[in-house]
């Protein structure tokens, strides 16, 4: 386990089981990592039922702060713009209170609270959900999983330089291979859009060493022998990914030494940002907490920012909030 302390805000009352879920989630998360704190943010009542079963040691690490409104699994995702759990776990994140955040709720929501509230990278109009993949071959990174549902192709080569520096600052992938996900691998495959991308991506400028291999289909996602990162977009993503993990169950479980991909990174705000499945179990809201730690301490929402703007200026920020970001 990397070393480090990082300090997670927690969306206690997002997804379909929270806050029961979430509760057990955070226990495992704190008991298996002794450098981490959780900020609880939900109901004092919830917290306290998490805290009661903490060893006083471990309590200390606990903080909670109170909120009893939450945005719902149906809810349009401008409810983020009022009070809740997961607008006040982003404004931790802004304010300093936290590192990072973990939010199990509505991914629209989600993604429009950390724009609104954190604001955007440079040049980045729409943020990316990545998921990583434990492929045959290798982790294979996955974006756009539920993020932006109708890109443009400029965002999809743009999303393919934000994969490009995750696999390498993240997962330490050296010269990532970077393809794009569409029907078949001959040149001209594919929709309006992936026809117009591809040339795109033929020249785009890629981070750290990486390539683009060209076209790429959704066997090459699982099997990881062609690419290191996928591109698509969010609608294709997170149908594809659900996919995977229905295939995984099937088969009794993924390849040895990965587990399913239950949590994703947000890429492309100003804050490290975890989204958990509405569906998560309690292993998963561990998994997504441990995934922020991770991230936090490798400082790889930094780096990639880093990297996207050609300096080291990694604090200066997009700070508008005209658009609302609109996803599943």
């Amino acid at each position: 386990m990397e070393p480090g302390t990082a300090r997670i805000a927690v969306d206690l009352l997002g997804g379909d089981d929270a806050p029961a879920v979430v509760v057990d989630g955070a226990l495992r998360a704190v008991r298996a990592d002794p450098d981490l704190h959780l900020l609880l943010v939900g109901p004092t009542e919830v917290a306290d039922a998490l805290i009661a079963a903490l060893a006083p040691a471990e309590r200390a690490r606990i903080t909670v702060r109170p909120v009893r409104s939450a945005v719902g699994m149906a809810d349009h995702p401008s409810a983020a713009r009022s009070e809740s759990t997961v607008r006040a776990a982003v404004t931790a994140v802004r304010d300093g209170t936290a590192d990072a955040l973990v939010s199990a709720g509505a991914t629209g929501a989600t993604v429009t609270a950390a724009v609104l509230g954190l604001g955007r990278w440079p040049e980045i109009r729409q943020p990316a959900l990545v998921a990583t993949l434990p492929a045959v071959a290798g982790p294979v990174v996955l974006l756009d999983v539920g993020g932006s549902l109708e890109p443009r192709p400029a965002t999809l080569a743009r999303h393919a330089v934000l994969g490009a520096a995750y696999a390498a600052v993240a997962h330490s992938v050296a010269a990532p291979r970077v393809g794009l996900l569409s029907v078949g691998t001959e040149a001209g495959k594919g929709d309006r859009v992936r026809r117009a991308t591809d040339p795109l991506l033929a020249v785009e400028p890629l981070p750290c060493g990486a390539r683009y291999v060209g076209l790429v289909e959704g066997y090459d996602v699982s099997l990881g022998a062609r690419a290191d990162v996928v591109v698509t977009d969010g609608f294709t993503g997170n149908v594809l990914l659900k996919a995977i993990e229905g295939a995984y169950a099937m088969a009794g479980g993924p390849p040895v030494g990965g587990g399913a991909p239950r949590a994703a990174a947000l890429l492309g705000v100003a804050g490290t940002v975890v989204v958990c499945h509405g569906s998560a179990r309690a292993d998963d809201v561990a998994s997504g907490i441990a995934l922020a730690a991770h991230l936090w301490r490798r400082r790889a929402t930094e780096l990639v920012s880093a990297l996207l703007d050609g300096d080291a200026a990694t604090n200066r920020t997009d700070r508008s909030t005209d658009t609302e970001v609109r996803t599943s």
